[in-house]
């Protein structure tokens, strides 16, 4: 592939399309860093949670937005697995940001006006200088919407819900499939309505569903879309 470490490539879409597994791959081939800005926001839900902020599902929006400036989230690489991890006040919660109680909240916090404002600002200053690719709901559309290479991944609600189901049940944690698919439609609803930068597929971005295709599959027709990219960016 061609080589260009000034791109910032953009990975938006629906929760548990795959987009962390294949925006990592993305900058594992072009050697670019990777940042995946929904463990961001998965991290402020988690220390809502630690710290009392949730009446359920519902945030204390004065403590949470009182307590920003505590937050401090940094991706770190791992020296053993070669995968970047999501780091919360000086402690690892790589783990801890993916169970379903974190996942149960984490759209309830995005909604957030102050909370996006912060996590838009450290996406920003991560990304300005480029090579960089970043996955979440609203890279595309207002993070970087300058971006040169969009894509816009969906996928069958049915097939998230498995896969999802898939990747919490190897760690050993019990969940019902229902369950998860019930998560996977409300965050969608939540994700597509709310009223700070809702989820939207920006013009220029292309789509990729992947529900019929392997991890593989998806690599090449990156690498298709890649070159096309390139190459029109150098004429």
């Amino acid at each position: 592939m061609k080589p260009n470490h000034s791109f910032i490539i953009a990975v938006d879409g629906y929760s548990s399309c795959g987009k962390s597994t294949f925006a990592r791959l993305i900058a594992k081939e072009l050697n670019y860093a990777y940042i995946d800005s929904g463990a961001m926001y998965r991290a402020v839900a988690l220390y809502s949670l630690k710290n009392c902020f949730m009446a359920g599902e519902i945030p204390d929006l004065d403590k949470l937005r009182q307590s920003l400036d505590k937050i401090h989230i940094q991706f770190l690489l791992n020296p053993l697995t070669g995968i970047q991890e999501t780091w919360l006040n000086g402690k690892n919660v790589e783990e801890e940001i993916r169970g379903i109680e974190v996942s149960a909240v984490v759209s309830k916090i995005s909604q957030i006006k102050e909370v996006r404002e912060k996590m838009v600002g450290l996406q920003h200053k991560i990304g300005r200088n480029g090579g960089v690719v970043m996955d979440g709901r609203d890279i595309g559309t207002v993070v970087f919407p300058d971006a040169q290479l969009k894509i816009f991944m969906t996928a069958d609600t049915e097939v998230r819900a498995r896969r999802r189901y898939k990747e919490i049940t190897a760690k050993g944690i019990d969940v019902q499939l229902n369950e998860i698919a019930a998560n996977i439609r409300m965050r969608d609803n939540e994700d597509e309505n709310r009223k700070e930068s809702p989820l939207r597929k920006a013009a220029d971005a292309i789509i990729l569903d992947n529900s019929h295709m392997t991890v593989d599959q998806q690599m090449e027709w990156f690498r298709l879309q890649w070159e096309t990219h390139t190459d029109r960016h150098e004429h």
